[in-house]
């Protein structure tokens, strides 16, 4: 079970804000807790890592993204109304009547994403769907000048949603898309450091995922942590709600168990090494097909210097990309011991090469 100390920093991690490139404020709350029993670095990329067992071999990386969706003003109108540009992918009808959270050197700033009511649109365009550029943000100012006191161009923000508990030991939340991530793989870690196994672990916070075309933090954190097998932790699409297709996305059910990705970017190896350690120790799992890249951590990690044995493991996650997305506290419980029991499960002698 997940302890009340661990469910406490859970939620301040969700309730920090920190968007793709701002991911610090996160980062600070996620080192604060790492420090408690492991050994705790960031890097220039913005990552965060943690280090148990510095002595063992081979080195396992356990990476969770940190970083959120979030939008960043773009321009400021003679009204004092900020216009915004998304970090990370949106759906725009989303964000129509949201409350954004500015970040700004100053503190936070407060607004309402605004559009045209009801009552003014054409019958005709009712029925189309909001662009982003077509949105602004009220901050209430008056004007340019009083609104440019405030928020800057390229200022970042983020939706004003905090953790709700919700019945079934299920929690509603912005930012569980990855941060529930990073809170497992350091949750992961704290149980391994109470009964290490043969190899150094590393937990990495990484940054920039929801932007990492090119690999963002993982990429380098991977080259710093040098790590002969790495184990991805992210969300992915629970299929067990209205309207999606278990055809496109699988047979993934919320209280389900983590859910093991098997597919062409995936170490056999490690793949193999979780669905035996989650037989093992009766924890249940889905498994999940990947053709091609799984648009993970993953795929930067894998390709990472001479290449590194990499598994992907996910929770799974309800309403992806909006201010309320669901997870299961029991998922995020048997994922974190399931990676636990996995690292204590390799030892110095464990082949990484499929044969």
């Amino acid at each position: 079970m997940i302890s009340a100390s661990s469910h406490s920093f859970l939620r301040r991690l969700l309730d920090t804000p920190g968007p793709s490139g701002y991911e610090s404020a996160a980062a600070t709350v996620w080192r604060s807790e790492a420090s408690q029993f492991a050994t705790v670095t960031r890097d220039v990329s913005g990552n965060s890592i943690a280090v148990v067992n510095p002595g063992g071999s081979p080195t396992i990386m356990l990476a969770g993204h940190i970083d959120e969706i979030g939008v960043i003003a773009t321009y400021i109108d003679e009204q004092g109304f900020i216009y915004i540009a998304p970090i990370g992918g949106w759906d725009p009808q989303v964000l129509v009547a949201q409350r954004i959270r500015f970040l700004t050197k100053d503190g936070d700033v407060f607004g309402v994403i605004g559009k045209l009511p009801i009552h003014l649109i054409k019958p005709a365009d009712r029925e189309k769907a909001s662009r982003l550029e077509d949105l602004w943000v009220d901050i209430g100012a008056l004007n340019r000048a009083e609104a440019e006191k405030l928020v800057s161009v390229g200022d970042p923000g983020v939706i004003d949603s905090k953790l709700v508990e919700l019945p079934n030991n299920r929690i509603a939340s912005r930012s569980i898309d990855n941060r529930i991530g990073a809170f497992v793989v350091l949750e992961a870690l704290r149980r391994y450091a109470e009964k290490p196994g043969s190899a150094r672990v590393v937990a990495v916070a990484t940054a920039q995922e929801e932007i990492g075309h090119l690999g963002g933090g993982a990429m380098t954190s991977a080259v710093g942590v040098n790590p002969q097998m790495a184990i991805v932790v992210d969300v992915t699409f629970a299929s067990d709600h209205p309207s999606i297709d278990k055809k496109v996305v699988g047979d993934i059910k919320m209280g389900g168990g983590p859910v093991i990705t098997r597919g062409a970017g995936i170490s056999p190896v490690v793949a193999t090494l979780l669905r035996e350690t989650a037989e093992r120790h009766k924890i249940g799992y889905s498994l999940h097909a990947s053709g091609r890249d799984t648009s993970t951590d993953a795929d930067a990690i894998a390709i990472a210097r001479e290449g590194v044995a990499t598994g992907l493991v996910s929770v799974p996650n309800r309403y992806m990309h909006s201010p309320n997305e669901i997870v299961s506290l029991d998922d995020v419980n048997h994922t974190a011991e399931l990676l636990a029991q996995a690292c204590r499960a390799v030892t110095a002698t464990t082949d990484f090469t499929a044969r």
